[in-house]
């Protein structure tokens, strides 16, 4: 007979290792921001089915993939034009 504490640690490790495939999708984003956006290819690196790579990742940072590289683009956009205005 399995214990009950097993279980959830079981599931606890789940969460655990789907926030660290979550977090190596936002890494790569950050790293590849000036790149076209490819979910498929995101899901592929980490071994999940798009759809769930989108709901997964929309649960855990907020909003989806394309959104976060978005607000990650525009973030850029706005450090260059500040120092831009800087040394200007």
């Amino acid at each position: 007979m399995c214990r009950p504490g097993w279980a959830r640690a079981l599931t606890e490790a789940q969460h655990l290792k789907g926030l660290v495939r979550l977090r190596r999708v936002r890494d790569r984003i950050d790293r590849e921001y000036a790149r076209p956006l490819d979910v498929l290819a995101l899901a592929r690196a980490v071994g999940m089915p798009a759809g769930q790579l989108g709901r997964e990742f929309r649960i855990a940072y907020g909003g989806s993939p394309y959104a976060y590289v978005t607000a990650r683009r525009a973030a850029v956009r706005a450090v260059a034009a500040r120092a831009a205005a800087a040394a200007g």
